[in-house]
């Protein structure tokens, strides 16, 4: 790239240097976010957009939020606006541990819970604890793309299994060939982006797997209180305390903006994830954990997440019913008890990357599920969000999404 700049009266030609020489081998490694690139592209008014994970803005409790905020500023004074500790906010911890007894009747110590600045950081920070370059990381196929982006930032290596299948066999020859595993991922429930929940026998499975080969699990939990319909499922945690690193946010039940997440792990990786986060950016703001444990505390967020789950499911069911009226012969999709996303596959012989460009034209946008395999597979697959947008525009959405898969099938036909 080149540019000029005036000196002196004179024009002189700069070339930017090339830093390509001084990259580390983890910035070599990490790779762009496709969604994100994805969700630059569709950002014009006139584009529907499924590609985006975001809340709906109906769910976030401005009013709550806004006397809230002037009773922290009122009773914490300065304190709140002050650097806090590297652990987290106590109240915020202790309303986290709560919240563990009453979902689920887990019994989470304070000091086992670490607050992280969304759980996109805890993901980060475990990633930075545990993997080596070139060390195996087991995970869904498909898996969320922000963990696969962390374990590649590291030069970890995903291998992907599907649904589970042939976990011990996978372990077993990978652990034969000098290549066991650090830990196994994975997001039981309401999966990003297949939506689909692990059944108890399967997390089970999965925490034997971890115990015969002496695997840690990073059980990755966003969706699990956006639950429409069913039983929850006991998280692989309460199978196993000392083995399975728990991950949180309110970024989907809460607000995302105040990006905050955590983390449930053993004594001996909290006091290593505390250290790693000391180096990535000392703590995560006082203030806006202090809203969130006063939030928390007032009953406000049991109250506003079942009616955040009631939109849910209204919005899940409106897009169903508008595939099955309008999407052509051929395309499947999940019908997920909870979460935010719906995963779509088309015929194997299609390219959803075709696609992406085909129904931006016809302006609506999605995630290409190519993006979510960490092997290159699932190129005929997608996902689509439904949480955010208006009735009128899911239902206009999925029409325009359906005729631009029309003409992806009259392209090859």
């Amino acid at each position: 790239m080149i540019c000029y700049i005036c000196k002196e009266n004179e024009l002189k030609l700069l070339k930017h240097m090339d830093i390509t020489p001084l990259l580390s081998n983890n910035a070599l490694s990490m790779r762009r976010s496709q969604i994100r690139d994805l969700l630059s592209v569709a950002t014009r008014p006139e584009i529907i957009s499924f590609a985006g994970g975001f809340p709906n803005p109906q769910t976030f409790p401005l009013d709550d939020l806004k006397t809230i905020m002037q009773d922290v500023l009122d009773q914490e004074g300065s304190a709140a606006l002050q650097y806090g500790s590297t652990d987290g906010v106590m109240s915020l911890r202790q309303e986290i541990s709560k919240l563990y007894k009453r979902e689920e009747g887990l019994d989470v110590p304070v000091k086992n819970i670490m607050i992280t600045t969304a759980s996109q950081q805890a993901l980060d920070l475990v990633s930075r604890v545990f993997i080596n370059p070139g060390d195996v990381i087991v995970c869904g196929l498909p898996s969320y793309l922000g963990a696969l982006q962390a374990f590649w930032s590291y030069q970890g290596q995903p291998y992907g299994l599907r649904h589970n299948l042939g976990l011990d066999e996978a372990c077993n020859v990978l652990c034969a060939t000098g290549k066991k595993p650090k830990f196994l991922y994975s997001i039981p429930d309401f999966q990003n982006p297949s939506g689909e929940t692990m059944t108890l026998e399967e997390r089970q499975y999965a925490v034997e797997v971890a115990q015969k080969y002496d695997l840690l699990i990073v059980e990755d939990t966003p969706y699990k209180n956006i639950r429409f319909t069913g039983e929850s499922v006991p998280s692989m945690y309460s199978m196993d305390p000392e083995r399975v690193v728990m991950l949180g946010t309110f970024s989907k039940t809460f607000v995302p903006g105040f990006r905050l997440g955590w983390v449930v792990a053993p004594d001996n990786v909290i006091d290593r994830l505390i250290v790693a986060k000391q180096s990535a950016d000392l703590c995560t703001p006082a203030f806006s954990q202090l809203v969130a444990a006063r939030y928390l505390a007032s009953g406000a967020y049991d109250e506003n997440l079942k009616k955040t789950c009631a939109l849910y499911h209204r919005k899940k069911d409106l897009m169903i019913k508008a595939f099955e009226e309008y999407m052509p012969e051929g395309v499947k999709w999940t019908n997920p008890d909870g979460g935010l996303f719906l995963f779509l596959k088309l015929p194997k012989q299609y390219d959803t990357r075709e696609l992406f460009d085909i129904a931006i034209k016809e302006n609506v946008a999605f995630v290409i599920g190519e993006a979510f395999h960490c092997d290159g597979s699932g190129k005929h697959t997608m996902r689509l969000n439904f949480s955010f947008a208006t009735d009128e525009k899911i239902v206009e959405g999925v029409k325009r999404l359906a005729n631009a898969i029309r003409q992806l099938y009259a392209k090859h036909a």
